[in-house]
């Protein structure tokens, strides 16, 4: 009951955070992405497909636009992603002589298009390229930045190995119409404030994706967006299914800008060693994993330049072990590194998707009305990434995340010994612990740990403070050992969210059991 009550609570604070004013446009300093004045934006965006057919932003035979755009608010997210298929700016008419309406209509999709009717109206008879920027539109009103992300060539689901459409030179993949795709995109939106950025294709793949094809088209793509736009952000994404940006560590990427150059990245659970989640233990995996993603494109943070966590996400149903324990993972990195990220997807179905109609996204965000929120528990967990912890004009807090909440660390004042617990990370008061000293303080206070495994972990003013130990591959289990030589570890009460003290679990070789309640993320 306590937890339910604590997820009320949190969904009640994100619907009242306000929308943050952005000096406009952004570009990059050193490896963050920052506004005019030259603070920091930190981009916390969630992805909205308009790639497949029938090439209209989805759930807009659910919801009213308006309403989509103020939940993509009211849940913390400053930032859409927003998909789109080259054809929209290579087929005239696709994009200026094919009506919403039409378009629906044309694949038997009469109950949405009545729908489209009923809750968008406005947009039911514009051209597929009009409606889309009816989209860009109220997501500006509402205070949202917009990634415009080149997702494929053709309307339609994404992506595999055999797609045609999959790398440079495959049957529907011509470089030359695609960087004047490109170009055409960036100039009709060229005044618009609230897009800050182009990604110039979605996750290059296939049997040809050569670096040496990457880098002799990418440049390209890149330089008719900047030409074409030089206020955008200009987003370009590795090989691999966007998985490797690897071939950059001893090759310069040569173009005629540098301010306004950015990486994204992409991962999700089954991006490496298919059933590594479950086939090892999550300190040993996640440690493994997070070494290949730095090798492969978190690197480029350490070089100076922004990277974006582009997608990532997995069933919020909570069915799927593999995904639960990944996600713990890629929260704790994705804090260590402060990135700028996109969760996979908005989505609460889709109007068609290979064949399908209604298909739901089980990584969606929202349930297939697309009023509420499919899961507040993983809502939560992004929210404490959805916040900057550092960057150019903002002061650093020190926190410790407990990323399978995505809470933080935090004095509990209820009793007449003050305890720890965990509280939103924009309500935590500041953690330090240095590991060579072994002392985590919170407010001015240090950690007094009991000598007796279930009890509260207490504060205190200096003279009992406890060391503390980071174990495990992945340095997450902060350890102690009691008296009598038991070796004990932070772990959260999941009751009321009181930090106590338990034997240390799951720290190697087993992977049979979850350790993410005793994981804590020191930042």
């Amino acid at each position: 009951m306590a937890r339910s009550i604590y997820l009320c609570i949190f969904l009640l604070f994100i619907t009242w955070i306000p929308i943050l004013s952005t000096s406009f446009p952004l570009s990059t300093k050193t490896r963050w992405i920052v506004d005019e004045k030259g603070q920091r934006v930190k981009l916390a965006c969630v992805n909205w497909p308009a790639h497949l057919q029938p090439a209209v932003a989805e759930g807009l035979s659910k919801q009213p636009l308006d309403s989509i755009s103020k939940k993509i608010v009211s849940m913390g997210f400053n930032c859409v992603r927003l998909t789109w298929p080259l054809d929209l700016m290579t087929n005239d008419t696709l994009a200026l002589k094919i009506t919403v309406k039409q378009s629906f209509e044309s694949l038997k999709l009469f109950d949405d298009a009545l729908g489209i009717q009923t809750h968008n109206p406005k947009i039911l008879n514009l051209p597929i390229f009009n409606a889309f920027q009816e989209v860009v539109s109220n997501l500006g009103q509402n205070g949202l930045m917009v990634i415009l992300d080149n997702h494929l060539t053709y309307p339609g689901w994404c992506c595999s190995d055999n797609d045609l459409d999959a790398f440079f030179g495959y049957p529907n993949f011509d470089p030359v119409i695609w960087a004047k795709g490109l170009g055409k995109m960036a100039t009709l939106f060229r005044n618009v404030t609230n897009v800050i950025g182009m990604s110039l294709r979605n996750e290059p793949r296939g049997t040809r994706d050569y670096p040496d094809l990457w880098f002799r088209f990418m440049p390209k793509g890149a330089e008719a967006v900047h030409a074409a736009n030089p206020e955008v952000l200009v987003i370009l994404s590795g090989i691999d299914f966007d998985t490797n940006l690897s071939f950059l560590r001893d090759r310069f990427f040569n173009v005629s800008f540098t301010d306004k150059l950015v990486f994204e990245q992409h991962w999700y659970s089954f991006s490496h060693e298919g059933g590594a989640w479950v086939k090892h233990n999550s300190n040993d995996i996640c440690a493994k994993i997070i070494g290949e993603v730095n090798h492969n494109g978190g690197f480029l943070l350490d070089r100076g330049f922004p990277l974006i966590l582009s997608e990532f996400g997995t069933d919020e149903r909570g069915v799927d072990v593999s995904g639960n324990r990944y996600m713990n993972c890629l929260v704790a990195w994705a804090a260590e590194k402060d990135l700028d990220w996109a969760v996979w997807a908005l989505t609460g179905d889709y109007y068609l998707r290979t064949g399908t109609k209604h298909m739901v996204e089980t990584y969606g965000v929202l349930d297939a009305t697309w009023k509420n929120v499919r899961n507040s528990t993983y809502l939560q967990k992004l929210s404490g990434i959805q916040h900057p912890f550092r960057g150019p004009g903002l002061q650093e807090k020190k926190l410790v995340l407990h990323p399978h909440t995505g809470l933080c660390v935090t004095t509990n004042h209820s009793g007449n010994v003050p305890t720890l617990r965990l509280e939103l990370c924009t309500q935590s008061e500041s953690s330090t612990f240095n590991p060579k000293e072994g002392i985590l303080w919170v407010n001015k206070m240090c950690v007094e740990t009991p000598d007796v495994a279930g009890q509260k972990v207490k504060l205190g003013v200096g003279s009992k403070c406890s060391k503390l130990g980071q174990i495990s591959a992945t340095k997450m289990h902060l350890s102690f050992k009691t008296s009598n030589g038991l070796l004990l570890c932070l772990d959260v009460d999941e009751r009321d969210n009181i930090i106590v003290a338990n034997p240390c679990k799951c720290l190697t070789k087993d992977a049979s059991c979850d350790p993410a309640s005793q994981w804590f993320k020191v930042l």
